[in-house]
């Protein structure tokens, strides 16, 4: 450990104010874990602080853990490029999934939210990128793993299929009772969208999970000196 260390957890931002407050929530068990490193929070879009503005007050070279479930447009392009016009020499880790971890999280949730499923979708936020996608669905297979059961992914946004329209196939083909696993770290405008997909039971986002802790002190020492 270094003697100034520090970490900037980054994530994309919403005006919900419980998605930052989950944020908050979550580094406070990762300062627990990780006591002798400064952690900031810093966001991509939507609102503040942004990433540049913490990296331009931050000295040496912090680690920036993308919050994020996939890696899409955000990890890929915008934070590598405020690194870059902070003239930073920050190191970026891998995002959170499809960590075995973050699978088991949700995993975890589905089950709070209700049993007895003939089958479940588990709905991501979306992405244009490919590579993203293809992160999605190797969630989406650990899952189908840790349940027993298939797990058909699908996209709350960008993507197809919908997870409406993937709940309907699912109920066109005779299936009762479908849940939906929310592939979502955190509440937010995602989350409200999946009021009106047809499903019988929609789990919470991730939020604060002792696996989730455990990602990103794991994605911390995986970059740090």
């Amino acid at each position: 450990m270094t003697e100034n260390a520090q970490m900037i957890a980054v994530a994309h931002g919403t005006r919900d104010p419980e998605g930052p407050a989950v944020l908050e929530e979550l580094l406070v068990h990762v300062r627990r874990r990780l006591p002798d490193v400064d952690i900031q929070i810093a966001y991509v879009d939507v609102i503040g602080p942004m990433l540049d503005e913490v990296l331009a007050g931050v000295g040496g070279a912090p680690v920036v853990v993308p919050m994020f479930l996939a890696s899409g447009y955000h990890v890929r392009v915008d934070v590598p490029r405020a690194i870059e016009s902070a003239g930073s020499g920050a190191v970026v880790t891998d995002a959170l999934g499809p960590d075995d971890a973050v699978v088991e999280a949700v995993a975890d949730r589905l089950n709070e939210a209700g049993q007895n499923l003939d089958a479940v979708v588990m709905a991501a936020a979306g992405s244009a990128d490919e590579n993203a996608l293809a992160e999605v669905e190797v969630a989406a297979a650990k899952l189908s793993g840790l349940l027993d059961r298939d797990v058909v992914a699908a996209y709350i946004t960008t993507a197809t299929p919908t997870v409406a329209d993937a709940v309907g196939r699912l109920r066109a083909a005779g299936h009762q009772r479908i849940g939906v696993a929310s592939y979502l770290l955190a509440p937010g405008l995602f989350l409200r969208r999946l009021d009106d997909v047809g499903a019988d039971v929609v789990a919470p986002p991730i939020g604060v999970h002792p696996r989730v802790v455990d990602v990103v002190v794991r994605r911390y020492h995986s970059a740090s000196p």
